[in-house]
């Protein structure tokens, strides 16, 4: 994926979270509903290395469900971590 995808990628999730705070969706769910309704094509695996840039900045935490499937979650804003 290129630079420029991985960045729309990113950007594309944070304004996601920023309108829908308390979302929750796995790499397959986020690239099929919530980048496909946003007009952006990516597979799974080109939105897990945008997660994982998120993850790095503290934007997206991964939380596993009981049957092993990773969903991610909005990171703790800042003001919450009081």
């Amino acid at each position: 994926m290129s630079d420029a995808k991985l960045s729309r990628v990113v950007e594309a999730i944070e304004a996601y979270f920023a309108r829908h705070p308390d979302a929750a969706d796995s790499a397959e769910g986020i690239a099929s509903w919530w980048l496909a309704g946003a007009g952006i094509e990516a597979r799974a695996d080109e939105v897990r290395n945008a997660l994982a840039i998120l993850a790095e900045r503290g934007t997206v935490v991964a939380r596993r469900m009981p049957d092993g499937r990773l969903i991610y979650v909005r990171g703790p804003r800042r003001r919450d971590m009081h």
